[in-house]
């Protein structure tokens, strides 16, 4: 039996049902699409790969907007004068397609679509959290690759590590990833209606930038709603993924990493102030849960980089959240202040836009950011304010230790400019933030 026989058996057995299911979360019939706040990067990033048989492949954290960019994306198909039957778009997250599993299954939906719509010319598949499929890799390989029909697919995931250790198998050189974070500060001030200024920015650093923040005003509806998302992303995409045994443990650990945003440690290090309040575990073990942590996009290493040996070096790192929620109103008895997570947010962004970001050590000093990319380089310090003389020459000595001849640069949210000092110039944060990366 080939797989068009099975679209046909499998009707009694569900195939019906999931297609209905199908049509009621599509677009073929003119229903209004809801769209969100407009992340207008990533459709420009989706936009310009598109029109060729690469496979799209938005990663990112669970509720940072993936569905939402997709529907977008949609639109803009409809808006082109693409016909709306053209487009089939699965959200596997929703309850309607749980049982939907495997990619036999999937295989078959697709081919009974194609079918009942006598869809004719390109079909543009976008298939949601597709992880949760099993043998996805395979089917999408299939579907890039299929010469009879024409076929152009959008796909999303939560797990960093689906492309190289996954799809790179199967379609190595023939994806396209585009990473997708929660609102960057410009989205956030759209979204908000706040000011692009300081108070504006605070804002941010306190609230953070999950898309569906927006909808709830009560601090106690966005705690609850944080603690639920975490719940369900260690969960899905680590307990049930990797078969942790320790929930309680990978909680502490997330919990922990939250706390200590821009804290330079090492799992050591960790192992040993967690057996201090009296947690049983070992270096394997932490090790293994940083690592689910680090893949589920929770949370984001940087590395020290040696900048006179030019290496990158082992042991001791920091970490950032993937969004500042997570630090607020997880762990609200302890607040590093303003500064780090001005740091965490000057971190986020330059990851957003595309740099490798590391932390820079020299001469016993450290730089908060070394961000590269291509042949251009950047050193960052960032403070909360350059409040007295003690203060400016401490955040400006590392970079003036550096000799060679790269950008510079002390970030930080005083209210007036202090100009360059030594070729160092200095920044407000909420300009780095709003302007143009290419000017850095």
């Amino acid at each position: 039996m080939d797989m068009g026989d099975m679209g046909q058996s499998m009707e009694g057995d569900g195939m019906s049902e999931l297609l209905e299911a199908l049509e009621r979360h599509n677009y073929w019939h003119g229903e209004s699409i809801r769209t969100g706040t407009i992340r207008q990067t990533y459709l420009e990033q989706v936009a310009a790969f598109s029109g060729n048989r690469l496979i799209k492949v938005l990663v990112g954290q669970r509720r940072t907007g993936k569905s939402t960019i997709l529907r977008q994306f949609i639109q803009n198909l409809i808006e082109q004068g693409v016909n709306p039957q053209n487009i089939f778009y699965l959200d596997k997250e929703h309850l309607d397609f749980s049982e939907l599993t495997e990619s036999r299954e999937l295989d078959a939906l697709i081919r009974l679509y194609r079918e009942k719509l006598a869809v004719q010319g390109k079909i543009y598949l976008l298939l949601d959290e597709v992880q949760e499929i099993e043998g996805w890799e395979k089917l999408a390989a299939s579907y890039a690759q299929d010469n009879r029909h024409d076929y152009e697919l959008y796909l999303t995931g939560s797990n960093s590590h689906m492309l190289s250790s996954e799809l790179g198998t199967y379609l190595s050189g023939r994806h396209v990833p585009i990473d997708v974070y929660p609102l960057a500060f410009p989205e956030f001030v759209d979204a908000y209606g706040v000011s692009s200024d300081k108070a504006g920015l605070l804002a941010y650093l306190e609230r953070g930038g999950l898309p569906e923040l927006i909808h709830l005003e009560s601090r106690e509806a966005r705690r609850h709603y944080v603690m639920a998302l975490r719940d369900s992303i260690l969960l899905n995409d680590i307990v049930k993924k990797f078969g942790v045994q320790d929930v309680a443990l990978l909680e502490r650990l997330f919990h922990f990493l939250c706390a200590n945003i821009g804290s330079l440690f090492s799992v050591n290090k960790l192992v040993n102030h967690l057996k201090s309040s009296g947690a049983k575990t070992n270096f394997e073990t932490l090790s293994r849960y940083v690592d689910h942590v680090e893949r589920a996009l929770l949370i984001h290493d940087c590395s020290r980089y040696d900048i006179r040996g030019k290496d990158i070096l082992s042991g001791a790192r920091k970490y950032y959240v993937n969004d500042l929620a997570f630090r607020e109103y997880l762990t609200p008895g302890f607040d590093p202040g303003v500064s780090r997570r001005l740091e965490n947010c000057v971190f986020l962004h330059y990851k957003a836009h595309g740099y490798a970001v590391h932390v820079g050590t020299h001469s016993n000093m450290e730089v908060d950011f070394v961000v590269e990319k291509g042949d251009q380089r950047t050193y960052v310090q960032v403070c909360y304010l350059l409040a007295d003389e003690n203060i400016v020459e401490r955040e400006y000595r590392s970079l003036e230790a550096i000799r060679d001849h790269y950008p510079k640069m002390v970030v930080s949210m005083d209210d007036v400019s202090f100009g360059t000092r030594n070729g160092i110039h200095h920044r407000s944060a909420w300009d780095l933030l709003t302007g143009a990366i290419a000017a850095l």
